[in-house]
C-alpha cells in the first residue's frame, strides 16, 4: 500500500537534513556515499542532492559526484545570525526601556506576511504580560507591523497588502486608508495602534536600522490602552524612539 503524500514530503525532507548534517560532518561526499548513509537506492539520493543542489544549498565540487555545502547555507545562517545580532543588542535597551517606561517592550521582523516577535521584556506595570516571542501577529493591525510595512517600497507593499481583517472596530481594513498611516508613519518615525488588535491594548513602535539604513526590526512599547492615553504615549514615544536609535547605533547605523 503507498504511503500518503504527506507522510512521503516529511520523510523527503527528513532525508534531505540528513544529507545536509552528514556533508557538513565529512566535508564532502558523493551520491553513493550518501545512499548507503540514508539506506536509499542511488537514484533516490541523486534527486535529493540535486534538489539542494538547485536551491544553492549544495555545490558540486571539481571532482564531479562529489558535493560540499553551498553558498545557500550561508545566506541562511548568514539571516539567522542577524536575527541573533539584533536580539543580543537590542536585549539591555530593552530592559532599561522596560524599566523607565512600567510597560512591555518587544522587538519584531518581517515573516512572510506577519510579524513576528523575537523578544520580549516586561516591565513593572506588565502583571501576567502576555508572551509574544515566538508568535507571528498581522502587520496591519500592529504598531509593529506598521513599522516592517513602511519600510517597504511600493511594489513590495502591492505584495504584501492582501485582505486586511478586522480584529476590532477600530483595525484599519482599507487598503487606502492604510497607505496614508504608512505615509505618516515614515514621516514621524514612529507608529501607534490604539485598540486595533485588541480592544483595550495600546502599542508604539519604532524602526531599527542596519548599517546600511535598512529597517530590520521594530522595537515596541505596549500596555493597556487605560494607562497609555495620549499624554502618556507621547511621553513613551520620545523614550521609544532613542531606544530604537540606541540599537541601531549598536548595529553600525549612522553616527554618534
Amino acid at each position: 500500500m503507498d504511503k500518503p503524500r504527506t507522510v512521503d514530503g516529511v520523510q523527503s525532507v527528513d532525508r534531505a537534513l540528513s544529507i545536509l548534517e552528514g556533508i557538513a560532518r565529512v566535508g564532502v561526499a558523493g551520491v553513493t556515499e550518501i545512499a548507503g548513509e540514508l539506506g536509499v537506492h542511488k537514484s533516490t539520493a541523486f534527486r535529493l542532492v540535486a534538489t539542494l543542489e538547485s536551491h544553492g544549498l549544495v555545490e558540486q565540487t571539481a571532482e564531479r559526484g562529489k558535493y560540499r555545502l553551498g553558498m545557500g547555507i550561508l545566506r541562511l545562517a548568514g539571516a539567522a545570525t542577524a536575527r541573533l545580532d539584533v536580539v543580543q543588542e537590542a536585549r539591555p535597551v530593552c530592559r532599561n526601556l522596560a524599566a523607565e517606561t512600567g510597560e512591555t517592550v518587544n522587538i519584531a521582523v518581517l515573516s512572510e506576511h506577519s510579524a513576528l516577535y523575537l523578544d520580549q521584556v516586561a516591565g513593572s506595570s506588565a502583571l501576567q504580560s502576555h508572551n509574544w516571542v515566538g508568535q507571528h501577529i498581522p502587520l496591519h493591525a500592529t504598531s509593529n507591523g506598521k513599522i516592517l510595512l513602511s519600510s517597504l517600497d511600493p511594489d513590495e507593499l502591492d505584495d504584501f497588502l492582501g485582505a486586511l481583517p478586522a480584529y476590532t472596530e477600530l483595525t484599519i481594513t482599507r487598503k487606502g486608508k492604510l497607505r496614508k498611516e504608512l505615509d505618516h508613519v515614515r514621516e514621524v518615525g514612529y507608529a501607534v495602534a490604539v485598540d486595533e488588535l485588541e480592544v483595550g491594548l495600546t502599542a508604539v513602535a519604532a524602526p531599527i536600522r542596519n548599517a546600511h539604513d535598512d529597517v530590520i526590526a521594530s522595537m515596541s512599547v505596549s500596555g493597556p490602552t487605560l494607562r497609555l492615553q495620549q499624554q502618556r504615549v507621547d511621553e513613551v514615544v520620545e523614550q521609544l524612539v532613542a531606544a530604537a536609535t540606541e540599537v541601531s547605533y549598536r548595529l553600525g547605523w549612522g553616527h554618534r
